[in-house]
């Protein structure tokens, strides 16, 4: 009876795993610059955005992309942990931590569980730490800087609002296009 269970919670979880991996292998990959210079007019009319080039490099996932989930929040990070245990579902998660550089707001265990659950990627207008195991996660992660500080944990913020971070707004629903040329947001999927 116990081998039966164990087989069936083995059964399920590969299921579970097996769905993500179909997720990312079904994920189209879009240059940034080819994209810029194959619509001019989405530019023009504000549909195609580009953010300001402040943010590093981390995770393994250099390039990634995905629908956006918006979250604000200010050196506090208990918002950050509750989504990222959710099934992400090649969604990035985009965070207007309102610049902070007094701590972190993202370190590498809700990474973990980010890169477990499907997520695409993750955006932190703040500051992220555990850069050595970020690096290690297969995962995209953008962030302006490290810092060995951890955050408040009071659960603030605001889930699902319009954020303005890199000299762009950003709202829920809109899609992100990273890779090693920058960050572009668009109103809608882009095809490649």
């Amino acid at each position: 009876m116990y081998a039966h269970r164990a087989l069936a919670t083995t059964n399920l979880a590969l299921k579970h795993l097996f769905g993500i991996f179909q997720e990312l292998n079904n994920m189209a990959f879009v240059a940034t610059a080819e994209v810029c210079d194959a619509n001019p007019q989405l530019i023009v009319c504000g549909e195609l955005r580009a953010l300001q080039p402040i943010f590093k490099i981390y995770g393994r996932r250099q390039i990634f992309s995905g629908p956006i989930v918006t979250l604000k929040v200010f050196e506090d990070n208990v918002m950050i942990r509750e989504f990222l245990e959710e099934r992400g579902n090649g969604r990035v998660l985009v965070v207007d931590g309102g610049g902070s550089l007094r701590c972190a707001i993202l370190g590498g265990n809700p990474v973990q569980h980010a890169q477990n659950n499907g997520w695409a990627g993750i955006v932190v207008n703040g500051c992220i730490r555990d850069v050595d195991e970020i690096n290690g996660c297969d995962i995209g992660v953008r962030a302006l800087a490290s810092h060995p500080m951890k955050a408040n944990r009071k659960g603030i913020g605001e889930k699902h609002v319009p954020i303005t971070i890199a000299g762009t707004r950003i709202s829920d629903g809109e899609w992100l296009y990273a890779d090693t040329d920058g960050i572009l947001i668009s109103q809608t999927e882009l095809s490649v």
